[in-house]
């Protein structure tokens, strides 16, 4: 099944979902995902591989992190070719102060914003949304 690439659709239909828990990105130099840890996401760079945990497992397995981040995400197919959905979400979020650092599923996407900041970015992409009908 097709995503959506349309982004007035996009936007009208991204229904963000705050998933409950508080995650933190870690890197392990040597790659091993220690027993117990579900990763989220990873992405392989040169300095080892990036993971996505929930806070709770990096800490029993003695992983640092120095990001605690909340978990949104858009419940719309959004086409991985769409033009303009990250640019849109990520601009009001920048304009009122959040930062956000984005997870491109095949499905969804995935917005990683600071513990903090977590109702304020829901606040601000339900007014996006809501300003794109």
């Amino acid at each position: 099944m097709a995503g959506e690439t349309a982004l007035a659709t996009l936007l009208r239909s991204m229904s963000p979902h705050l998933n409950e828990g508080d995650y933190v990105f870690c890197t392990l130099p040597d790659h091993r995902i220690p027993d117990g840890c579900e990763v989220i996401g990873s992405f392989r760079e040169q300095e080892g591989l990036t993971v996505i945990v929930e806070r709770q497992q990096a800490e029993q397995a003695g992983l640092g992190y120095d990001y605690i981040a909340a978990w949104i995400t858009l419940n719309v197919h959004s086409a991985l070719q769409a033009v303009g959905l990250t640019a849109a979400f990520a601009s009001a979020l920048g304009q009122a102060g959040i930062s956000c650092n984005v997870i491109a599923g095949y499905y969804h996407d995935h917005l990683f914003v600071g513990r903090s900041d977590a109702a304020r970015a829901m606040a601000v992409l339900g007014q996006l949304a809501a300003s794109a009908e």
